[in-house]
């Protein structure tokens, strides 16, 4: 049996430098079919979708809500000519039902253990409608090793720099942020993947950067400290959202190569200012998720906002517009008090504003959405940045033997700047 399986395209954010990341949903998904299947990936970013290049079955994984729409068309398209689509992935699950007019299939859920049935169903010409396995989750201890070799991994680079994979050691978050669907998706309940799994799968990765995609480390102290430990001797560097800020937790991270973290930020007290800081002292960088548009902002908060990411020396930021993506709190909130006025998933891209905020209005909330990026990046630009902090991991690299010579060169390239042995 030829599976295709199908990441669909989608517009990056005007102002953000865009790196080709291998996509984590795919190859996870992929490691769940049977080894006997015979998989085609095509990452839409990267090459163009053949619908005349045969497949017995069509897979559309789609991670944001930017995506679906193009989904829905790379489906309709594969539907007319007779071939049955099967759809998966974060985005599907928040669309669900509009999705599975696009569908022969939508799968709801974690794939791992489930995809034996929805293959015997579709031998079998019973393919189900709608397989929603959103509350049966599977034991974390039988998600393996995700597929990378699906990949072409020659594609995955920014001006022909491999950047980072993606690895995951747990799923779920106890956490229920306001504008945030994991609670949905991934339920509650903190699942920590076998820490030797874990450590199987980053071992097995051939590049030495890796960004570990789970929604926060911070949630288990004694497992976030068993991991660090065990990640020290695999002399890998990485990057992910936030880490427990506590001293002996950061202490373990830098040890185990913790290059950078994405952490959110929404005010400007000194319990943020000290957290960046603790960070730093631990030498560990900062790129701040800066999400404008929360009901208790006004311009002048903005604005104070950017003074301070500037005060407290952030690495990198990066700027979004509260979205009120399906399912999540902000969604609900907004439908309710009748203040989302586009649905249109196209405009869901976070850099457009598609509510009505609470202190201007949404024109203005555009404009200072742009104010930030000008703003924090006016001094020193965001290719600047980013370059110090590549500098940095090549420094770590360097001191521990895994930089590679022919990584300068590509490097020095990439940003126009020589990168010295």
């Amino acid at each position: 049996m030829k599976i295709k399986i199908l990441y669909p395209k989608w517009a990056k954010l005007d102002r953000q430098t865009v790196f080709n990341l291998p996509p984590h949903g795919p190859v996870v998904f992929a490691a769940s079919l049977p080894e006997d299947v015979d998989i085609d990936f095509i990452d839409e970013n990267l090459e163009a979708v053949d619908f005349d290049d045969p497949a017995d079955l069509v897979c559309i994984s789609m991670m944001l809500t930017i995506q679906v729409k193009r989904g829905w068309q790379i489906a309709d398209e594969y539907r007319k000519r007779g071939i049955k689509v099967v759809f998966g992935g974060i985005a599907t699950m928040l669309h669900a039902e509009e999705t599975m007019e696009h569908a022969d299939s939508v799968f709801l859920g974690e794939a791992e253990g489930k995809m034996e049935k929805v293959l015997s169903d579709f031998r079998k010409n019973k393919l189900q409608k709608l397989y929603n396995y959103l509350e049966d989750k599977p034991p974390i201890e039988i998600v393996g090793t995700a597929r990378r070799d699906i990949l072409k991994q020659d594609l995955y680079n920014y001006k022909g720099i491999q950047m980072v994979d993606l690895v995951h050691a747990s799923r779920g978050c106890r956490f229920n942020c306001y504008p945030c669907a994991v609670a949905y998706l991934g339920g509650r309940q903190f699942r920590s993947r076998p820490i030797d799994k874990s450590i199987e799968e980053m071992a097995s990765i051939d590049n030495n950067r890796l960004f570990i995609v789970d929604n926060s480390l911070a949630q288990d102290t004694k497992w976030e400290m068993d991991l660090f430990r065990e990640m020290i001797p695999l002399k890998k560097k990485w990057c992910c959202h936030p880490i427990e800020d506590k001293p002996e937790v950061l202490d373990l991270a830098a040890q185990a190569g913790a290059w950078y973290v994405y952490q959110a930020i929404f005010d400007t007290s000194d319990y943020i200012k000290e957290r960046v800081k603790r960070y730093h002292d631990h030498g560990i960088g900062v790129e701040g998720t800066i999400l404008l548009g929360m009901d208790d902002q006004t311009e002048d908060d903005i604005k104070r906002l950017i003074d301070f990411l500037l005060e407290i020396e952030l690495d990198l930021a990066e700027f979004t517009v509260l979205t009120p993506f399906p399912h999540t709190q902000a969604f609900d909130e907004l439908q309710k008090q009748n203040r989302i006025f586009s649905y249109n998933w196209d405009d869901y891209s976070a850099d457009r504003v598609v509510f009505e905020p609470r202190h201007m209005k949404p024109e203005r909330l555009q404009e200072m959405l742009q104010y930030a990026w000008d703003t924090f990046y006016r001094d020193e630009p965001q290719q600047m940045k980013m370059f110090k902090m590549i500098m940095d991991v090549v420094r770590r690299e360097k001191a521990d033997n895994t930089y590679k010579p022919r990584r300068r060169e590509l490097m020095s390239k990439a940003f126009g700047r020589e990168i010295r042995p």
